[in-house]
């Protein structure tokens, strides 16, 4: 199960069997400005992995904004979500996240990327 509104998206997946895995995370996300890379967008990851709580925050610069789905599955998979799990799996919910961070931070196609940000 998933919903989406702008700045806001819950994905939660209940274990089938034994061997299956549960996950009920919120992420919650607004443009903000770091000091050091500009504007950005913070993104706030909260809820719970196999019954673990989670909740942590990461900022990514506006040009790398949209590899927020890659930060979260990796901060989930910390909590025991598989390996081989991927929260941007849910794609109609990634992708209106994806255009609304898109929206929110002004981003066009062919917009620059800071070469440091490809190292």
């Amino acid at each position: 199960m998933a919903t989406f509104e702008p700045g806001h998206l819950h994905i939660e997946r209940h274990a089938l069997n034994k061997d299956d895995f549960s996950y009920n995370l919120c992420i919650d996300y607004e443009v903000t400005t770091d000091p050091k890379e500009g504007t950005g967008m913070l993104f706030k990851l909260h809820g719970s992995v196999e019954d673990k709580d989670l909740k942590e925050e990461f900022f990514l610069p506006k040009d790398q904004a949209f590899d927020f789905a890659r930060h979260a599955t990796r901060i989930a998979q910390k909590y025991g979500m598989p390996k081989s799990a991927s929260i941007g799996s849910l794609h109609k919910y990634y992708d209106e996240m994806f255009e609304d961070v898109r929206a929110q931070l002004h981003v066009k196609s062919g917009d620059p990327v800071k070469p440091e940000h490809l190292e």
